[in-house]
């Protein structure tokens, strides 16, 4: 860490420290005339492709087995598929009232930091840096590679090291793609959010077309089964709840989004109900063609669906997985940079992860960190006991956001709030968050702690870089060195708004 942070508030935005203003004198001859900074070009349409994209992801098509599974029936799984939706959506707009009153990007991060101060947020940022997006965009990048190769190996096992190696061309072309243009990476998010829409219209339209014909079968004593046992179905919403994550992303870019105080909770509205009706009306369409037990011994239930109705045509299925994959890649990373270079305005992180591109006006440093850190995750380590340690720290801090949203109506009651939502809505809600991590707790103890000591590993942290302000000199002029040397070769310098703060 660079600079010492603020300690009490994020309201003034920007703790630059080092050159007087800000920048390196052997840069301002190339300054542009245009400002440096990230421009607002996320617009309505771009950002609900930003949520969409990044919900939907491989679990819908692959194995959407872990409701059913807990359940232990056809009507039940439905019900919590249609709760989760709705419970998702409360979250949404909890989130849709945060980001029209506080117009800073950083999702979670800003949140926690408006709310809580500086610690618990540095906490959050910490863990999401060196451990959770690292490992979690290896796992759908894993995802990716592997329905990429599909079709090329239908005969036989996909080699490990060749999942491997396609899976880090596509991070790669992901990085870039977000490092060289805003634009263009908002536009594939929208060409890839439509190839998820036409997939999954792909399995709708024919579920339909069964239950027109009266193929009803596997919906006869929908809610018998195995009976749910007290821990299944909680378990059962657990995984409900993962599958609907992502509706959060577009508040990690606050800042550029066209118009926030209407598009925000627009976008939010929209791809909610666009993503719940869809989950629901797909696992209805399966269950047209496919039994509960089959679909729990399938191992890619879109495969075993177009297999049975549509022929040769169930070729294309891996294609679009790995489409969708890709968008949640992509989603993922424009939204989760934005995350970084804010904790980095913040002092939270080295001051260079808050520079911006001279010409591309793009978060290069703050987008490009993430590479080293998914290809060490992608070649080594088990990544989903990873996830499964750190799959907690997700509902805590989504819990502790919502309940700041609270928090914040008695604190700051003046503070204008554009959109806002009704009080049942985020105490329901951080209720259900604080529920989730109770339940990690019972019912995976081992990983739950584990993830729980990683995740204070942040104190110390937090403490070392950030309050202690006695750091011996060489390191600080190594520390200016490396900022300096980088800054030249990425070619990028503060953004003008952190300069006139």
């Amino acid at each position: 860490m660079v600079r010492k942070a603020a300690v009490m508030t994020v309201s003034n935005g920007s703790y630059l420290q080092g050159q007087p203003n800000g920048r390196l004198p052997s840069m301002d001859s190339r300054q542009p005339q245009e400002k440096v900074v990230l421009k607002k070009k996320v617009t309505l349409l771009r950002g609900i492709s930003i949520i969409i994209g990044t919900i939907i992801g491989a679990g819908i098509f692959i194995s959407p087995k872990g409701i059913l599974k807990n359940t232990g029936s056809v009507g039940m799984s439905l019900m919590v598929w249609t709760a989760c939706g709705i419970l998702s959506l409360f979250g949404a707009l909890c989130y849709a009232e945060l980001g029209t009153c506080i117009k800073k990007s950083g999702g979670h991060y800003t949140y926690i930091l408006e709310a809580f101060g500086p610690l618990p947020a540095f906490v959050r940022v910490w863990v999401e840096l060196l451990v959770i997006r690292p490992a979690a965009t290896a796992v759908i990048s894993l995802a990716f590679g592997r329905y990429i190769l599909e079709p090329f190996f239908m005969q036989c096992e996909i080699p490990e090291l060749a999942i491997k190696l396609i899976t880090a061309v596509g991070i790669t072309l992901v990085m870039v793609l977000n490092s060289t243009s805003v634009s263009w990476s908002a536009r594939i998010q929208i060409f890839l959010t439509f190839c998820k829409l036409v997939a999954i219209l792909i399995i709708i339209v024919p579920g339909v077309i069964q239950l027109i014909k009266g193929e009803t079968q596997h919906f006869k004593n929908a809610f018998s089964g195995n009976d749910a046992s007290i821990m299944g179905l909680p378990l059962a919403f657990y995984s409900g709840m993962y599958a609907y994550s992502g509706w959060f992303y577009l508040n990690f870019v606050t800042e550029e989004v066209e118009n926030p105080e209407k598009n925000i909770p627009l976008a939010i509205c929209i791809s909610m109900i666009i993503v719940t009706v869809g989950y629901v009306l797909t696992n209805v369409a399966y269950f047209t063609t496919i039994s509960a037990g089959e679909l729990l011994l399938s191992k890619a239930v879109a495969v075993t669906f177009a297999e049975r109705l549509m022929g040769s045509f169930s070729l294309a299925v891996p294609v679009f997985v790995a489409l969708s994959c890709f968008g949640s890649m992509n989603g993922g990373i424009f939204a989760v940079s934005r995350m970084f270079f804010v904790a980095s305005r913040e002092g939270h992180l080295p001051e260079i992860l808050s520079m911006i591109h001279v010409r591309k006006h793009t978060p290069l440093p703050a987008v490009i960190v993430l590479h080293p850190l998914t290809m060490i995750m992608l070649f080594s380590g088990d990544l989903y006991s990873l996830l499964n340690f750190l799959s907690f720290a997700r509902w805590l801090f989504i819990g502790l956001v919502v309940a700041g949203l609270i928090y914040l109506r008695y604190k700051r009651p003046d503070m204008p709030r554009p959109f806002k939502v009704p009080l049942f809505i985020p105490a329901l809600f951080s209720f259900t968050c604080l529920f989730m991590v109770a339940l990690s707790l019972y019912s995976d103890p081992v990983n739950t702690g584990i993830g729980f000591a990683i995740t204070l590993t942040g104190v110390p942290a937090y403490y070392l870089f950030i309050v202690w302000d006695k750091k011996p000199k060489w390191f600080r002029k190594l520390l200016d060195t490396v900022t300096e040397a980088l800054q030249i070769l990425l070619e990028v310098v503060p953004s003008e708004e952190d300069q006139k703060s």
